[in-house]
């Protein structure tokens, strides 16, 4: 793929329809239902595969981007980013949780059970914020900024080669209903060149 390119939201498809979705400009309005979230197993002993994904074809050599404003997060775990998916077992999520009142940067990648990594980023809090997914062989490279700062390397997570990948917008609200997320974009454009240098 030779540019990036934004992706009307009619043309990707929800896993999990939230109680509400609604178009604005081209922005998406998204308003979670209760308890949803993804996880698998590790630790909590439980799994949920009931949040909110809008998603589209992700091939090897592409990136998909979403920017959301976390304008409303409030209560403990209320997340936002960007979904790679292949299946119920197979899966990364990432993007901004909050977690101890203090908005984090984190990433779960599931294969059979989750695992999760966070750092904290308390002044990205309700600033624009744009999460890539960059598929490229056998891997996905994760990055994320705040507004206009440079891209933020977050995490390198295994995917076969040969999978059908889907990629596009997530959201959950573990312990409540009525999270309100305002994506601003999804696009998809070439896959990153280069690990250690920001694009």
């Amino acid at each position: 793929m030779s540019e990036r390119r934004a992706i009307d939201w009619s043309l990707a498809s929800w896993l999990n329809p939230p109680p509400q979705a609604k178009r604005r400009d081209h922005s998406l309005w998204v308003t979670t239902g209760e308890r949803t979230d993804f996880w698998r197993t590790t630790s909590y002993g439980f799994v949920h595969d009931d949040g909110h994904a809008l998603m589209t074809a992700l091939p090897d050599g592409t990136a998909a981007e979403v920017a959301f404003l976390p304008d409303h997060f409030d209560a403990l775990y209320d997340q936002a980013g960007v979904m790679v998916r292949v299946g119920e077992g197979t899966w990364i999520k990432t993007g901004i949780e909050m977690t101890d009142g203090v908005p984090h940067l984190g990433a779960v990648v599931t294969r059979v059970v989750s695992d999760w990594s966070m750092a904290p980023v308390p002044l990205w809090e309700r600033r624009l914020i744009t999460v890539r997914a960059s598929r490229s062989g056998d891997a996905v490279t994760i990055r994320a900024r705040c507004e206009g700062e440079p891209w933020r390397m977050v995490r390198l997570g295994p995917l076969e080669r040969n999978a059908h990948a889907l990629a596009g917008p997530f959201c959950c609200s573990p312990q409540r209903a009525g999270l309100q997320l305002y994506f601003t974009e999804l696009a998809i454009g070439p896959a990153d060149t280069s690990l250690h240098t920001s694009p």
